[in-house]
């Protein structure tokens, strides 16, 4: 067939669900032209994932999204309320409450967002029409694909049913587990999932969301509860409580709490499948009522009654009930040749940790500049896709590894059926919290251990010897005219054509003079990538009232700056956050940047600096 026959673009991405819409939308802000195909007319208006981690919400932000996140998307989980015990309650007290809505995890945001998919989905889409270098072609269908050594070629059905032809540099599937890109074209190739751990995991759990509807005296004159004084709102809080409950109990495992907006009125309840119980019967209204109801039930003592208190059913409209079978999977490659794979496509998680959602956002973020690094190779060495996409799975692989092993942890916290192991567990973990020191770690949860730290191997886009390969902190900053701002905003601002960034930290103004010297010496070194004049400086003490231009200066701002400012609107305000992160544990003064957020290396001086820019560009040009 003629080459003039097909349409032809730099990336094709099938499937836009959170990942490829993260994918495009991180193409388009580096100007590579990018068509999403997906199957469905719309978002699908199920909400599936409601949990969202800190570095998700960063990558939101990435994408410009970030006034939306708590206006539509989501709101702040806050604590995580892990009870013991067999009673069908959820007022209990808990032996373990994990706070997340500090911003102790070097990311400047909160621990978790409990958000709406199809809002979240929605936006992501938004980010992508703001770019002209993004299309996305609804009701389109893959149903074939072939390779040589320059391109992917895909025939696709559009929403009229028309065949079409369209070629493109790299192909990434985004279109989950059970799509078309891994189990028609690659596992034949040899590509599988495999477990991932030797202790193999999998089970069944029903998901169910409830859309709550408050009841009122009006339309419920019986409700026992509107004579004691309570509120239709207070009724609502008593049964549905704030924090998110994570149900210990060694006879049925369950997770349940809000999530969207607190006026969505959403609630989700998870649990798990007994050996013998078919899923699907479990998720039919007549379980669940066995199962899930005697939690919104209370006992008529706890207000001085003499029957127990049921919520009103007729105020619980359920909206999904579906079995899941959870599995911790990964795929042997997540690239062969020029066909790659990106989030459920490439990997799948238990519903432990959050991380589903954000793995693929990692995947897609990590491998958008990567993308783009070789669409824009004019003459490109043969087979160095090859090398960048195994540098990028090996990367991706660490993290999704220990993401994995945590959220493992997690389902077995959750899930011990062993009654001595309950015993010793829930002492150990009340002792110990009697120390001030270690209640506070324990409530910080694995965000105490900090942020990610790739180990480097041949051929990884990072120097570790000038500390590369660490993700960097971001903290809040402002600039000369008192505005605050996020320092990724500062750092990734999409005025800059380059793919990676450079900037300056300093701890005080004296030295402002020497940097912008040392800047203006290595400008011709780095090829156009770092324009002198436009990187920014940010520094933690301003004493001088600079007389130069000032756009690029900005200050390091403190917390309760930031509470001030309208970034902080409808989210909490920021508690353990250390405004120096950035110098402790970077310790440079020039800190070049790659767009997933990696420090690609971190110097002190000019030689160090012109040696790294050196090797950025062998990267840049190989």
């Amino acid at each position: 067939m003629e080459i003039n026959d097909w349409e032809t673009t730099d990336v094709l991405i099938c499937g836009c669900g959170p990942t490829g819409a993260m994918l495009s939308a991180y193409l388009g802000q580096m100007s590579i032209p990018n068509v999403v195909l997906e199957r469905e007319a719309d978002i699908t208006t199920d909400p599936r994932g409601i949990a969202l981690d800190e570095d998700g919400i960063r990558f939101l932000q990435g994408v410009g999204i970030y006034d939306s996140i708590f206006t539509e998307i989501g709101t702040c989980m806050r604590k995580f309320n892990f009870i013991s015990g067999t009673e069908l309650v959820l007022e209990k007290s808990p032996f373990l409450t994990l706070d997340y809505s500090t911003t102790s995890g070097g990311t400047g945001h909160i621990g978790f967002l409990c958000h709406k998919q199809p809002i979240l989905e929605k936006n992501l889409r938004r980010a992508m029409s703001a770019s002209s270098f993004c299309a996305l072609r609804s009701e389109s269908t893959v149903y074939e694909l072939s390779e040589d050594e320059q391109w992917v070629y895909c025939n696709y059905r559009d929403a009229n049913g028309i065949e079409r032809r369209i070629r493109a540099r790299f192909f990434v599937g985004a279109d989950g587990k059970t799509g078309f890109t891994r189990k028609q074209y690659l596992e034949p190739k040899g590509v599988q999932m495999e477990k991932v751990t030797e202790e193999f995991y999998e089970e069944t759990w029903v998901a169910l969301n409830w859309k709550i509807t408050l009841p009122t005296p009006e339309c419920h004159p019986e409700f026992p509860l509107w004579a004691l004084g309570y509120t239709p709102e207070q009724v609502y809080d008593l049964f549905f409580p704030e924090e998110f409950c994570f149900l210990c109990n060694p006879n049925r495992s369950a997770v349940c709490g809000r999530f969207g907006l607190p006026t969505d009125r959403l609630w989700r309840f998870e649990f798990v499948v007994r050996p013998g119980e078919d899923g699907y019967e479990m998720a039919k209204p007549e379980s669940i009522k066995k199962v899930v109801f005697p939690y919104v039930t209370h006992q008529g003592s706890r207000y001085g009654l003499a029957h127990d208190v049921q919520f009103p059913d007729d105020c619980i409209n359920i909206i999904r009930a579906r079995p899941f079978t959870f599995s911790a999977r990964s795929c042997n490659v997540w690239a062969k040749d020029r066909v790659i794979l990106c989030g459920d496509a490439a990997h799948v998680f238990p519903p432990f940790g959050g991380q589903g959602i954000a793995s693929g956002f990692r995947d897609a973020v990590s491998l958008a500049w990567r993308l783009a690094l070789l669409c824009r190779q004019q003459q490109p060495t043969p087979n160095l896709h090859k090398q960048v996409l195994r540098a990028w799975y090996q990367e991706r692989k660490q993290q999704l590894e220990m993401s994995l092993a945590t959220t493992l942890q997690n389902g077995k916290f959750v899930c011990e059926a062993n009654l001595g192991k309950i015993f010793i567990r829930d002492w150990y973990l009340w002792l110990i919290q009697l120390f001030p020191t270690w209640r506070r770690d324990l409530q910080l949860g694995r965000r105490k251990e900090g942020l990610i730290r790739y180990m480097y191997s041949d051929g990884m886009p990072f120097m570790p010897q000038f500390n590369g390969g660490l993700t960097l902190p971001q903290v809040f900053c402002k600039d000369m005219t008192g505005k605050v701002h996020f320092t990724d905003d500062v750092i990734f601002r999409c005025e800059h054509k380059s793919i990676f960034r450079l900037f300056v930290y300093l701890c005080n103004d004296e030295e402002l003079a020497l940097t912008r010297t040392v800047l203006e010496r290595v400008e011709d070194l780095s090829r156009g990538e770092f324009a002198a004049e436009k990187v920014p400086h940010i520094i933690e003490n301003i004493t001088n009232s600079p007389v130069e231009d000032v756009r690029n200066l900005f200050r390091v701002a403190s917390a309760e700056e930031f509470a001030q400012s309208a970034l902080c609107r409808d989210r909490p305000e920021p508690t353990y956050y250390e405004p120096h992160l950035i110098r402790t544990m970077v310790g440079a003064k020039y800190i070049i940047m790659r767009p997933d957020r990696v420090i690609f290396a971190a110097c002190n001086d000019e030689q160090d600096l012109k040696t790294a820019i050196g090797c950025m560009n062998d990267i840049l040009r190989c």
